[in-house]
């Protein structure tokens, strides 16, 4: 199990270590006034579209002055949809003003960057305009670790409690499987108060002092995020008590199960019961076995409730929660959590089983055998849909860090498939003997001889202080003599024989009988001078019995073979979990796509706008092109030359020129304009007023001769 820990640790830090910060989920895909732009006079407000709606703070959008001074009234609000702005205060001077912003994405990511703008001409600014991103640096590797460890705590609690209710319900008196999960119970518990304490610093400074500030955690609790991870950790209340139960009166029952079923093979060896008797002795038993199933029922129903809970304080926080068909993603992400939590929970608690356990029924890796591969079907399902929702296309498989890092989960759960797969065979070839029942039983004869090595230790030790020893070098050659047959592979049972033929008549003090119960001890001189030697040699006798279990386990190859094949399925699922802790904290395919496509847009705007369009009169000579540039082709004053040329490319002169613009989304338009002819096949306009930014129609009109003419048109995006 410290193996297994120490590899779980290694791989994470491993992977964890070498992850670059985590990337925003909401990309800003505009601005009012545009990143670059030169306007005439200063704006009222500057505004900016994200690709989804963010939550703003105070001080979330700053505009500074070339000096550094802030020129905004510090309160930005939600003016429309994604787009927000913050008013600024009159009579700025001219010069290039610096618009800084952190907010965070509605799947509670943070978003970080800056842009300039410039009033009249640009100038020199003492801003800098370093690249900002958002949590990265030590928090933001902590946080990160936080989110694995929170993965890897629901993963193991969840799939260990239901490993033992709908597999193998006798594994809950397994000391083994009640730590695992107990230890991810203490992870995600744990996680989850960290990432609280962590996420005020995570989405604003950054700095690890301010880790533990209770104005900003005060600050945490009112978001989306700070709502559910305070929802988790009620959750994990009710998944405590869970827990106790499962491990506490659960097992109580199962002994209590147990004791009635060997009171009534007692009865009927006695016989001489009648029927009415039988039903007599059987009726207590079949009360307890409907107590069993009732409470086995309801822990499943209360089970499978809390884990569905916290399964959606991730769903309605994160990517399910915002983008397209947000009512379906959110609860085909929790089933998808719980999916992953049956299948690679459970594997874990098998891998421990079959290292740690005494002993693992067949039927019970048979049953997990299909509940891995219904869990399989609904990953599958659920997996197709989200990749889609999230990716888009398919070129955002291959040219997204999200697309690549899809491929590399989907890689590896084909390959912890094909593991699965021989898994599946090796259980296939487990006989359904009771080998696993005499083993249990061999477990259960060791507990009570080291029952039995507790009590008589204790009356040695009463009958010490009474009686003087004198033997001790008897007691040595005892002991000694004892020591010899265990290390010749003496057996307890052959133990037992051969004291039976050194004392026979007699039984031996505080051993046990072959009904498998110690004899209860006389105090006494004599007794006490052999008590020693009895605890001694019930000791040896319980690590007899252990050691035989133990090779009786390890020599059937099937189940080696077993244990090595889920061995490496769980190493997979390590790597295959911190790829999808990193797959949660990288921007969608979908979106980094509509950045880029926004941001292309963006830097094609922001030089001089060229447009060639061809027309022909229908007249003699009337075939030609007129190419119109525009610059800098954004909202504000602009000036354009249209240049008029025939086929050869020689200018063409004609004797008039319109052009016209109009945005047919705001019904704007048309707005004519005149240039003048300054040369020949050469017009050009100076001051054309582009009143707001969009995809605007441009007509031009040439005229070639006094009664031939042609009006063509063009769309292009300004501003």
């Amino acid at each position: 199990m410290g193996a297994l820990l120490l590899l779980f640790l290694a791989v994470a830090g491993a992977l964890l270590a070498g992850a670059a910060p985590v990337s925003a989920h909401a990309a800003l895909t505009g601005s009012d006034p545009a990143q670059g732009a030169v306007v005439d006079k200063a704006p009222a407000q500057v505004s900016l579209t994200f690709s989804e709606k963010v939550a703003l703070s105070d001080g979330s959008v700053r505009v500074l002055d070339p000096s550094g001074k802030r020129v905004d009234t510090g309160k930005a609000s939600n003016l429309s949809g994604a787009t927000y702005g913050v008013k600024l205060h009159s009579g700025l001077p001219d010069g290039t003003f610096t618009v800084s912003y952190q907010v965070v994405s509605a799947d509670s990511h943070p978003v970080a960057g800056a842009f300039t703008f410039s009033i009249g001409a640009p100038s020199t600014t003492s801003v800098s305009l370093s690249d900002q991103t958002a949590g990265g640096g030590v928090v933001g590797g902590l946080y990160g670790f936080g989110r694995y460890v929170s993965y890897a705590g629901f993963i193991l609690m969840v799939g260990g409690g239901a490993f033992v209710l709908a597999c193998w319900q006798r594994g809950a008196a397994v000391r083994s499987v009640q730590r695992l999960v107990v230890s991810g119970w203490v992870a995600l518990t744990s996680a989850t108060l960290a990432l609280l304490l962590l996420r005020g610093s995570y989405t604003g400074s950054g700095k690890v002092g301010d880790i533990f500030d209770l104005t900003l955690l005060g600050q945490v609790l009112q978001t989306k995020a700070g709502a559910a991870l305070v929802s988790r950790l009620l959750l994990l209340a009710a998944a405590a008590l869970f827990i106790a139960v499962l491990f506490g009166a659960y097992v109580k029952r199962d002994a209590e199960n147990a004791d009635a079923d060997g009171e009534n093979a007692d009865g009927e060896d006695a016989g001489g019961e009648g029927a009415d008797g039988e039903t007599e002795k059987r009726g207590p038993d079949a009360d307890l076995a409907a107590e069993k199933k009732d409470l086995t029922f309801g822990l499943a129903i209360g089970g499978t409730v809390v884990a569905a809970g916290l399964a959606a304080s991730w769903a309605m926080a994160e990517h399910a929660s915002t983008g397209i068909q947000a009512g379906l993603a959110m609860p085909v992400d929790v089933l998808h959590l719980l999916a992953v939590a049956l299948w690679l929970g459970g594997l874990t608690t098998l891998l421990v089983a079959l290292y740690r356990a005494p002993s693992i029924e067949a039927a019970a890796v048979r049953r997990f055998s299909r509940v891995a591969f219904a869990s399989v079907v609904a990953l599958t399902v659920t997996g197709l849909y989200q990749s889609w929702r999230q990716v888009g296309s398919w070129s955002a498989l291959t040219d997204t860090t999200y697309g690549q890092l899809l491929l590399v989960k989907v890689g590896l759960v084909a390959v912890l498939v094909g593991v699965a797969w021989i898994s599946r065979r090796w259980t296939a070839q487990i006989p359904e003997t009771p080998e696993a029942v005499d083993t249990a039983e061999t477990a259960a004869t060791a507990e009570a001889a080291v029952t039995a090595v507790t009590a008589v230790t204790a009356e040695a030790a009463d009958a010490t202080d009474t009686t003087d020893t004198t033997d001790s070098a008897e007691t040595a050659d005892a002991e000694e003599k004892q020591r010899a047959e265990v290390a010749a592979g003496a057996s307890p049972v052959a133990g037992a024989s051969s004291m039976a033929a050194a004392s026979p008549g007699s039984d031996t003090p505080g051993t046990p009988d072959a009904a498998g119960t110690p004899d209860a001890p006389d105090k006494g001189p004599e007794d006490a001078e052999d008590s020693p030697r009895a605890a001694q040699l019930a000791r040896q006798r319980a690590a007899v019995a252990t050691a035989r279990q133990k090779r009786i386990r390890d020599a059937d190859p099937l189940r080696s073979g077993l244990r090595r094949s889920v061995l490496a399925e769980a190493g997979v699922a390590v790597v295959l979990l911190a790829v999808t802790t990193a797959l949660t904290s990288t921007e969608p395919g979908r979106t980094e796509e509509a950045a880029k496509a926004a941001t292309a847009s963006a830097s094609q705007r922001s030089g001089p706008l060229s447009l060639t369009i061809p027309f022909d009169t229908g007249g003699q000579d009337g075939k030609g092109s007129a190419r119109l540039t525009l610059d800098p082709a954004r909202v504000g004053g602009n000036e354009m030359h249209v240049f008029v040329t025939r086929p050869n490319g020689k200018a063409f002169d004609v004797p008039e020129v319109k052009v016209a613009f109009t945005l047919d989304a705001k019904d704007i338009g048309p707005l004519p304009v005149v240039p003048d002819r300054i040369a020949t096949g050469h017009w050009t306009a100076s001051g054309v007023q582009i009143p707001m930014a969009g995809d605007w129609k441009i007509t031009v009109t040439v005229r070639t001769s006094d009664i031939d003419q042609a009006t063509v048109n063009k769309n292009a995006k300004i501003g």
